[in-house]
């Protein structure tokens, strides 16, 4: 993990300020002499800049994204708990931690921060900047924020904006998360059972009803120690082991900001903006984030390649089907 401190207010979309900005990230291979061998990824929701960890069906030696060919470059979100400024980060002129005085954060204000460390990396320009779901969210805002810097963008499982049914999903793992009378102390582990909650509704729309029929259905007549009970658990006392409650209510707020169109004339308008490249990659049975969203994307960029595959692991189908990925973006790069 590197870290770049921004020692200046960083104002926020929202009218707020941070009073100084910490950026986490990691880079992986060797910058060229010319500084445009980069590939720029923007993580989803609760994961890191270590995209080796999340990510190695497209990212390490001999694999599309090898970083003996290419400078990669991970940097977390704001609001997260991995690096950057977020919640549990001390505020510098009270000694504490920002809690529940966090400022709302917006997709931008993290794309304006994502822009913040390309100039401190002295970059040239951005190859190819990726990612899925609210990753792509981000990647879409760079866009905006580098035009002239990134040559092509790949957008996975994302949209242009958020949709009523994300923020409905979002407000819901919220209510978990505040249901928890710990959730707001000044503690690293407070609102876990929140936490564990609020990871168990966002997994009802990462995956597909068929998913769960197929590896969660138990073979005998049972009547209680359900196997898809027991993975709820399993995957919320993962979550917990790792991440903070107060910074998971923050991203889903964060979230729920996402809209390119605003200030910008409508989603039609600023979608009409970017004329780079773009990979549109979608999932049919994707429940968070339906093909509808990428159709959107596809038919109003103006130099917009798409692709539909189906996949029963739905949403999260973009970490798992590794081998269509690769396929595809292995084109794309090259065109």
């Amino acid at each position: 993990m590197q870290y770049h401190t921004h020692p200046s207010p960083f104002p926020l979309e929202n009218g707020g300020v941070l009073p100084q900005l910490t950026i986490g990230y990691h880079t992986f291979g060797v910058l060229n002499e010319s500084r445009d061998n980069v590939i720029w990824v923007c993580h989803a929701l609760t994961a890191n800049s270590d995209v080796s960890d999340w990510w190695s069906g497209l990212y390490g030696p001999g694999n599309l994204f090898d970083p003996e060919k290419y400078f990669i470059v991970c940097a977390n979100m704001i609001g997260s708990c991995y690096g950057s400024t977020g919640p549990r980060s001390i505020h510098p002129d009270t000694g504490k931690a920002y809690g529940m005085d966090f400022p709302l954060v917006s997709i931008r204000d993290i794309a304006r921060a994502h822009a913040l460390l390309f100039r401190h990396l002295d970059l040239a320009e951005i190859k190819l900047c990726i990612g899925g779901s609210c990753g792509g969210h981000q990647v879409l805002e760079m866009a905006f924020e580098l035009p002239e810097k990134i040559r092509k963008m790949a957008l996975l499982v994302c949209a242009a904006r958020e949709s009523a049914w994300a923020i409905a999903i979002h407000e819901s793992q919220r209510m978990a998360i505040q249901a928890d009378h710990t959730w707001t102390n000044d503690d690293d582990h407070g609102g876990q059972a929140g936490l564990r909650a609020a990871r168990a509704i966002g997994l009802l729309s990462y995956r597909t009803i068929e998913a769960y029929r197929e590896t969660q259905t138990d073979a005998d007549e049972k009547m209680e120690h359900f196997r898809a009970a027991s993975y709820m658990n399993y995957q919320g006392d993962k979550l917990v082991r790792r991440f903070n409650a107060q910074s998971y209510w923050q991203l889903t707020r964060i979230l729920d900001t996402h809209n390119v169109g605003r200030g910008r004339g409508g989603v039609p308008a600023a979608l009409g903006q970017l004329r780079m490249p773009a990979f549109v990659f979608s999932i049919q049975r994707d429940l968070l984030i339906p093909p509808y969203e990428q159709e959107v994307l596809a038919k109003y960029l103006p130099n917009a390649q798409f692709y539909s595959m189906d996949s029963i692991y739905g949403h999260d189908g973009f970490l798992i089907e590794t081998e269509v990925l690769k396929r595809e973006l292995a084109s794309f790069l090259i065109s």
